[in-house]
């Protein structure tokens, strides 16, 4: 198991358009697998590419048990409107609720570069939209009224300092620390909100 760095707010490479994936490598393939480890350890449902400085259109999707492995995914149809709360695996601790389409369909290739078409519906819409909003410069800051972004800004300023270089190392120590939290809030009555990538 390969855990990846991600990238963190502030980071350029999060602003950056990706490139399209034009062939299948075993490079690329290992890099689907460690984005599923990364992704799993730090406890998210989705991962782009540029969350671990890396400029392939190419994410990792899984919620409800259904890993999907997405190369220049597309949202061709969107339908309806639902607010919600999402975070994100590249901007730790800070929530925001964001207003997505309700449904939407995805047109993409599998890690075989065989054409796919994903519909998604409640938190699978919203964590397509996420991660494709990655591939494309855009954090889910960018759906937020001025005054709820600067809210959350102020909130990342206070997390940042964790991460002089930008970066979020996932280390034992960090895993252990998720761990016990995580222990923690099975005791609890709310569920914590999942993190998109």
């Amino acid at each position: 198991m390969a855990l990846l760095d991600i990238t963190v707010l502030g980071h350029p490479i999060l602003r950056r358009e990706t490139q399209l994936v034009t062939q299948m490598t075993p490079e690329l393939r290992q890099l689907a697998t460690d984005m599923f480890d990364t992704m799993y350890a730090a406890r998210g449902i989705g991962l782009a590419a540029p969350q671990v400085n890396r400029s392939e259109r190419l994410c990792v999707v899984d919620v409800e048990k259904q890993p999907m492995v997405l190369i220049n995914p597309r949202i061709v149809a969107r339908s309806g409107k639902v607010s919600g709360d999402e975070g994100c695996l590249s901007i730790p601790e800070i929530y925001a609720e964001v207003q997505r389409a309700a449904q939407v369909r995805v047109e993409a290739l599998d890690v075989d570069m065989n054409p796919i078409v994903v519909e998604g519906a409640g938190l699978l819409s919203r964590c397509l939209q996420h991660e494709i909003d990655h591939l494309h410069g855009k954090l889910f800051l960018d759906h937020l009224s001025i005054l709820k972004k600067r809210a959350a800004l102020r909130d990342w300023d206070e997390e940042r300092d964790q991460y002089p270089d930008l970066l979020r190392r996932l280390t034992p120590e960090v895993l252990a620390a998720m761990q016990a939290e995580d222990e923690e809030g099975d005791a609890g009555p709310e569920s914590p909100v999942p993190h998109q990538g």
